[in-house]
């Protein structure tokens, strides 16, 4: 077993800086964060009537900064790095960080919907793909072997298991159903700071990586693709797109390490779980 050395922190006990180290959350934490993920899964939520043909994703980002500001809550990433937006919304071979726009969603789009709220200073961080109008079947098979990819990795979530188990779970599948994972991108820690240890990459090898730890507060978010896995981002400095420009899917959770496995903060209540939301 290959295990990287990793230092592990009181997560109340330093400043919010990063700092490499691993923090590890306490009872009250985990309560935080589930308010402020069930803010975001509401979020999504709210959305899925509003995802139609003829529709802009400039709308949806409105829509979103308005929900989040109605819930005592701010975007995380308006303002993050120069950012502008309330969301980020990816469109078809997109790979993720599609800034919103006035044009107008066509029948037959896929895009992921990514949308992280600060709620009394923990983030909810989760994306969802959403089917505009009638979808084809390579469209809906994507965005099955994506969701059905992100639910492998959670599954191997637990104290004692290792980042290298949740990657090598989602890669496994994702190839097995000849599709390919980004390596470009991956999930990451979060809590008090949007972005923080441990790195989650969606491949790898069981066994290596960060050992996991009850208290570990992380994202999943794998981005798999219908041909290469390789991207590009465009001169606006964000948007990622596949290089080969074939359609790319993406699913997000918040989540965190338990006593006994998992616990998922960004879940619908509505059931909203994949495509058709009905």
């Amino acid at each position: 077993m290959n295990l990287t050395e990793t230092e592990y922190s009181d997560a109340n006990a330093d400043d919010l800086s990063r700092d490499g180290s691993i923090r590890i959350h306490t009872p009250q934490d985990f309560e935080g964060m589930r308010k402020a993920g069930q803010i975001s899964a509401a979020c999504l939520d709210m959305l899925v009537p509003m995802v139609k043909p003829g529709v802009t994703t400039a709308a949806i980002d409105d829509a979103v900064r308005e929900f989040f500001l109605d819930h005592n809550a701010l975007p995380a990433t308006l303002g993050y790095r120069g950012y502008k937006h309330s969301s980020c919304t990816s469109i078809n071979h997109v790979v993720c960080h599609g800034i919103p726009n006035t044009k107008p969603l066509k029948n037959g789009d896929i895009v992921n919907i990514d949308v992280t709220c600060i709620f009394e200073g923990w983030h909810g961080d989760t994306s969802r793909m959403y089917a505009v109008g009638t979808i084809n079947r390579k469209a809906e098979r994507l965005i099955n072997i994506t969701y059905e990819s992100m639910m492998l990795g959670i599954a191997q979530i637990k104290p004692g298991n290792t980042t290298g188990d949740i990657g090598a779970a989602i890669q496994d599948f994702a190839e097995s159903q000849r599709c390919s994972v980004v390596q470009d991108f991956c999930g990451h820690g979060l809590g008090r700071l949007f972005h923080d240890a441990p790195n989650i990459l969606h491949f790898g090898t069981p066994g290596e990586g960060e050992v996991l730890k009850e208290g570990m507060f992380f994202t999943v978010e794998p981005m798999v693709n219908l041909g290469r896995p390789d991207t590009k981002v465009l001169a606006d400095g964000w948007t990622a797109v596949t290089r080969d420009k074939k359609l790319t899917a993406q699913f997000e959770h918040s989540l965190a390490v338990t006593k006994t496995g998992v616990e998922i903060f960004t879940k619908s209540l509505c059931g909203f779980d994949r495509p058709p939301y009905t």
